[in-house]
């Protein structure tokens, strides 16, 4: 077969291959990463006020995008469960292991800033309506895939089950998404994406959509890193199996 023929995609499935393009893109990404964040958070702080919150409403710049990205990486996660399960792709347990760690501190910044924001504005730090109690669970799913991958001692058994239990759990991401038209709830309805065209202020949306794109490629530059140290943690466990295999062959050669 000719090796032009094959394409480009599969040639990252190879873990080595992997490695060296995540090594050439993570400097431009992490470069790219901080200048935009920098530039949104500058935007954000030189955004006017709300003339209802007033100066709280500088944490939503920071607030909505951790909300976005906790869902953003659990829907990568399932992608790379159905990659795992269905694929057999060599990767996919490894992105999808590397992402919950970091979808699990992105969730837990979602419910922390959410509460610094509500304190003010609902007079509470906490209420159990359907946004915040489905985000809470999303945020109990992180852990229980964190907590899975470590009990099993079986790579093989541990993909399986992690990819199972995402998928199971990935039903919460349109409740999450939908709650606040579905339920009466504390949270505004969508303001930024709808049918009919966003209704916050562009002068409140361009700061907004530039801190989304900046903590998106952060977290984009975060989990390259992660799968890239999931590999050589693999890898080195393979190598002491290795020699534990051969320091028991030894002895057994040397008794004969």
């Amino acid at each position: 077969m000719n090796e032009k023929a094959v394409p480009r995609w599969t040639e990252i499935a190879n873990p080595t291959r992997f490695l060296e393009l995540a090594g050439a893109v993570l400097p431009w990404l992490s470069s790219a990463a901080v200048l935009v964040l920098a530039a949104g958070l500058y935007m954000a702080f030189a955004a006017p006020e709300d003339y209802q919150q007033g100066i709280t409403v500088r944490i939503m710049y920071v607030h909505v995008p951790f909300a976005w990205l906790s869902m953003l990486c659990y829907t990568m996660m399932a992608g790379s469960a159905l990659g795992t399960l269905v694929w057999r792709h060599p990767l996919a347990d490894v992105s999808l292991k590397a992402a919950a760690p970091i979808g699990a501190v992105f969730t837990a910044l979602a419910l922390a800033t959410g509460s610094i924001w509500g304190k003010p504005m609902w007079g509470t730090w906490w209420v159990w309506d359907a946004r915040l109690t489905s985000v809470f669970v999303l945020f109990l799913m992180y852990l229980g895939i964190i907590a899975l991958t470590r009990a099993l001692d079986d790579p093989g058994r541990s993909a399986r089950a992690a990819a199972i239990l995402t998928l199971v759990g990935f039903i919460n991401i349109p409740i999450i998404k939908f709650s606040v038209d579905w339920w009466n709830t504390l949270h505004q309805p969508a303001s930024v994406f709808r049918l009919d065209g966003p209704t916050i202020d562009p002068s409140m949306l361009w700061p907004l959509l530039v801190c989304a794109i900046g903590f998106t490629l952060l977290f984009l530059a975060l989990h390259l890193m992660a799968m890239r140290n999931e590999i050589w943690r693999r890898r080195v466990i393979a190598m002491r199996r290795l020699s534990a295999r051969a320091a028991e062959i030894k002895p057994a050669e040397a008794s004969r």
